[in-house]
């Protein structure tokens, strides 16, 4: 159980972290229109 504490436990806490920073990084890349949040109200088309 030690080893769970001292090793294993601290590498997924961090590999999550980085999994979620490169996740919210990678808004930086995408083009301007997805990079915007997405609509709330709902779209209607004109045809």
């Amino acid at each position: 159980m030690a080893i769970f504490r001292q090793y294993v436990a601290p590498f997924l806490i961090v590999l999550v972290f980085l999994v979620a920073l490169v996740a919210v990084s990678s808004r930086i890349f995408l083009p301007a229109d997805m990079a915007a949040p997405a609509p709330t109200e709902e779209v209607t088309s004109a045809s």
